[in-house]
């Protein structure tokens, strides 16, 4: 008997579903806006670095990793993304990590989950691509608070709106956002850090942000939590970062994190009896490319660049199409828009076949089985009470050619969406 329920499925992997499905009747590939994964590889420089170090007979490339920031792998990913140098605050601490979502999983833990299973509380953005939700409330079973992020705000981080959700005194024992955001790919201001940090104070809450995109923010676009929460040391806090946005490399699985020092050696006591770190040969490949002069910053430029023109690309068109955007780009590849009443002659609401599904979804399956452009299906909170739904199209693929413009444009044509 099936212990995890198949309604518990992954939303991605649905999608794969749907594509499948797609080429199987089509018998052609589908126009696929959905990958929320990079869609190139790392630079040759890395690539050479890591066949170097994989190469290399010494011990510490080839057994666990554990808690080691081998060829200070950490510190320096950590200063590229966030222009903070841990070292330089004693009440900082930095560590490699095997990727953020299995980090993810285990941060309730690290709070005290365990100890206080019957009132642990968590707060997280919706919409969102939701593992926190996933692990803390549908795994772990603590308390979980919706900080609504909403399109009439473009998805800021309002804290007004947490303390409204938050009425009655409640307190949170971890505030978990993701900045830039998945699928609304808003940055956040200094202002904006302050205003949550002072709220964390004042609850006694601990604050994580999953940096993940922060690599591919617009210049001035983005401040990471850690160049804000530096300056308050009596905040418990994590920032965490990845190379599978920020330098295409997925399958590395390695990325760190930084944040106040007791937070971080909780973090450590669950970690390690969850996994033994990264790979030690490609961190130290990692490490010791952040050591050549500008060479990380220069692909990350070029990266944010090619990004850039296929959103100068897509979005436009989108527009043009008469999709109405539910926030701006402000970084890496996400595009988010409000799903429309009808499409492509069909009324969400009343049509068969499609009106016994939510709105956001019967928008998404319509879209793939008959013009085969593939998105991802959300929905957030609407102003006042409510879900508004969404849909995410990302370029995570060859946007720029004239193969995939000449079909993209020809169906696109056929949505005329009304609203």
């Amino acid at each position: 008997m099936r212990q995890v329920p198949a309604a518990g499925i992954n939303l991605f992997q649905l999608i794969y579903v749907l594509i499948r499905e797609y080429e199987e009747k089509a018998g052609h590939a589908p126009l696929n806006l959905s990958l929320g994964n990079p869609d190139g590889v790392p630079p040759q420089p890395l690539r050479e670095l890591q066949a170097r170090f994989a190469a290399e007979a010494a011990y510490d490339y080839h057994t666990y990793a554990e808690d080691k920031d081998l060829c200070s792998f950490a510190q320096n990913m950590i200063r590229l993304h966030s222009g903070v140098d841990p070292a330089r605050y004693p009440h900082l601490k930095a560590l490699p990590i095997a990727g953020i979502k299995t980090a993810t999983a285990v941060l309730p833990l690290a709070c005290g989950l365990a100890k206080r299973r019957q009132e642990f509380s968590i707060v997280s953005n919706l919409p969102a691509y939701d593992i926190i939700g996933t692990w803390g409330a549908g795994y772990l079973g603590a308390k979980r608070t919706v900080w609504p992020l909403l399109s009439s705000e473009n998805m800021r981080l309002n804290a007004a709106r947490l303390r409204e959700a938050l009425r009655g005194g409640a307190r949170p024992d971890l505030v978990f956002v993701v900045r830039p955001g998945n699928p609304a790919a808003v940055g956040a201001t200094a202002p904006e850090w302050k205003a949550l940090i002072e709220l964390c104070l004042e609850k006694g809450s601990r604050l994580v942000n999953d940096g993940a995109y922060a690599g591919l923010s617009n210049p001035g676009g983005h401040v990471s939590l850690a160049a804000v929460a530096k300056d308050f040391p009596q905040l418990e806090w994590l920032e965490l970062y990845s190379v599978s946005k920020s330098f295409s490399d997925p399958g590395a699985r390695l990325g760190a994190l930084v944040g106040s020092r007791d937070f971080v050696d909780d973090f450590v006591m669950v970690k390690g009896n969850t996994d033994s770190g990264p790979v030690p040969s490609v961190m130290a490949a990692y490490g010791t490319f952040f050591q050549q002069d500008g060479a990380a910053a220069r692909a990350l430029s070029e990266l944010r660049d090619l990004y850039q023109r296929r959103l100068d690309y897509l979005v436009p068109r989108l527009k043009a199409a008469g999709l109405r955007p539910a926030c701006e780009t402000e970084a890496g590849f996400f595009t988010l828009w409000k799903v429309p009443r009808k499409v492509l002659g069909v009324d969400l609401a009343s049509a068969p076949g499609v009106k016994d599904l939510p709105a956001h979804e019967a928008f998404n399956r319509l879209v793939i089985e008959r013009t085969g452009i593939v998105g991802v299906h959300f929905e957030g909170p609407a102003e006042g009470g409510g879900t508004e739904p969404l849909v995410r199209y990302a370029v995570c693929t060859d946007v720029l050619s004239a193969r995939f413009q000449r079909r993209f444009e020809a169906e696109l044509s056929r949505l005329k969406p009304q609203y």
